[in-house]
């Protein structure tokens, strides 16, 4: 799916755009899990609305947004269980990461037309911080996403820079770090979005009449681990990618309670 100079592009810049990653069916597959998964979410009156709370926007704009999300998305549909270890997700990965690959956790995100939320510019690494930052998150796009349905932004080549300080519930000041800071990364059905947890990103409102439904899957490197025990969720630890040469570390210590 890669080549070589692909590899150097994501070392230096922190962010990879694989394109056709997924076949419209299958896309067409996870679409239909999605929104059957809202539904079910919907009967239940679990479907909450997780747009992103903080001073980056004034509150009489973030009320009127909207953000459906859920995770663990390979328990809900089976789709998703294959989606993550796809043999063309797991040849990028192989020469992203590494060769023995874990997931760390799976979600969905969508942004309904018109009101979609936004995700203020952000790291990933204060919600699970690593020793070895192999963490990436690979963003699946089961729509076509453009600057008007708030396809991702990221800074390239931050990275770089480290672990840096977040305000609120893991956010960057959006006074430093406003969203149109972030070079747009416009992608169609079945690309795929690869980036490092040290990456800077974040996404604009969904203003256009078009939905925008995105899974992403979050891998690591099988031999780095967690500097502190947060943001556990069932199957973290799932090998999608060669062997875990730990044997005393193949799962967390998960408590049935």
């Amino acid at each position: 799916m890669i080549k070589p100079q692909d590899v150097q592009f994501y070392n230096e810049n922190g962010y990879l755009l694989v394109r056709g990653v997924f076949s419209k069916e299958e896309v067409e597959i996870m679409r239909g899990a999605v929104d059957r998964i809202i539904e079910r979410a919907a009967a239940l009156k679990a479907g909450q609305n997780h747009a992103w709370q903080g001073d980056f926007m004034p509150p009489e704009e973030l009320k009127k947004l909207v953000l459906k999300g859920f995770h663990d998305m390979h328990y809900h549909d089976s789709c998703f269980l294959r989606a993550l270890a796809h043999p063309n997700m797991t040849a990028v990965l192989s020469q992203l990461i590494g060769p023995n690959v874990q997931l760390h956790h799976s979600k969905m995100l969508v942004k309904p037309p018109e009101n979609g939320a936004a995700f203020p510019m952000h790291q990933d690494y204060p919600y699970f911080p690593h020793e070895k930052h192999s963490m990436l998150a690979a963003s699946v796009h089961l729509d076509d996403a453009d600057e008007m349905n708030g396809c991702l932004r990221v800074i390239p080549g931050s990275h770089k820079e480290g672990a840096l300080p977040h305000v609120g519930a893991h956010y960057l000041d959006h006074r430093q770090y406003p969203i149109s800071m972030g070079t747009l990364c416009p992608a169609k059905a079945g690309d795929v979005l690869f980036f490092n947890y040290l990456t800077i990103h974040g996404s604009d409102v969904n203003r256009s009449q078009r939905t925008r439904r995105n899974v992403l899957f979050q891998y690591r490197d099988a031999s780095d681990f967690p500097v502190k025990n947060t943001h556990f969720d069932w199957g973290m630890g799932l090998m999608v990618s060669g062997e875990n040469p730990h044997f005393d570390k193949v799962k967390p210590a998960y408590k049935i309670v």
